[in-house]
């Protein structure tokens, strides 16, 4: 879709319309394909890459300025850039029924990895698998709300999965020990993937206590064995709970 603006003429194009009814009348922004989902997830936080414009619109496609009176008497303000924000955040976001579909079957799956990478199995001590989730929600009948984040919605998934299966959010407390040469050598890649280091020591070799978030258990696991050549040993040792009140995914 590409569009004129009457005031200045600009082209638009790859155009995602994001509109809202507030006051009685509709409102509507321009923004950039694929970046409405990034901002309301939280992975995109500029706002310049979200939007076309700061240009808030009565009918993007027509090109049609919304007026500042009837802005300022909906919103309160007149700041385009807090009401562009507004609009971004609770608007409706204009897309084909096939896109839609596309877009919330992709959620669906980013839905299933955190909350895969964040929680184990209280039994086994192990992280659940993407695929096995996807299916756990699927007998739930979880909806997707093309609304909220992808974080927030995990966080409903895991309270909602601990009524079926064992789960539970949970760091998973590591020891490893690898030879000194081995030790040096991978240190600084083991870091990148532990959340927290509860105590090491590196004397004829490298031993690590640590936490780590549940979907790193694997590579971890991979790497030890593979780049020591199975002379590194891995030991689940136990899992720390994540508190209830914490609400928020990292």
């Amino acid at each position: 879709m590409s569009i004129f603006t009457p005031t200045n003429q600009i082209r638009l194009t790859n155009v995602a319309v994001v509109r809202m009814k507030k006051g009685g009348k509709r409102f509507e922004i321009a923004c950039y394909k694929n970046k409405v989902m990034s901002w309301r997830s939280g992975a995109e936080k500029d706002l310049d890459e979200v939007l076309q414009t700061n240009t808030v619109f009565v009918n993007v496609s027509k090109g049609q300025v919304a007026k500042k009176d009837d802005l300022s008497s909906a919103f309160g303000t007149d700041d385009l850039t807090e009401i562009c924000r507004q609009i971004l955040a609770k608007g409706e976001l204009q897309v084909s029924d096939k896109e839609r579909q596309s877009q919330l079957e992709q959620m669906f799956r980013d839905i299933a990895t955190i909350v895969a990478e964040k929680c184990v199995n209280p039994e086994t001590k192990r992280p659940y698998t993407v695929s096995l989730i996807e299916r756990a929600m699927k007998d739930i009948h979880f909806s997707v709300k093309a609304n909220k984040s992808t974080k927030q919605q995990a966080l409903e998934v895991i309270k909602q999965l601990k009524e079926s299966i064992q789960i539970q959010r949970a760091h998973m407390r590591l020891r490893f020990v690898l030879p000194a040469k081995d030790g040096k050598r991978l240190k600084e890649k083991l870091r990148t993937l532990i959340k927290t280091v509860e105590s090491e020591e590196f004397d004829d070799q490298l031993e690590m206590v640590c936490l780590i978030d549940p979907g790193c258990f694997r590579d971890i696991d991979e790497l030890i064995r593979c780049e020591t050549k199975g002379k590194g040993t891995l030991e689940v040792l136990s899992l720390k709970d994540v508190e209830e009140g914490d609400e928020k995914l990292e």
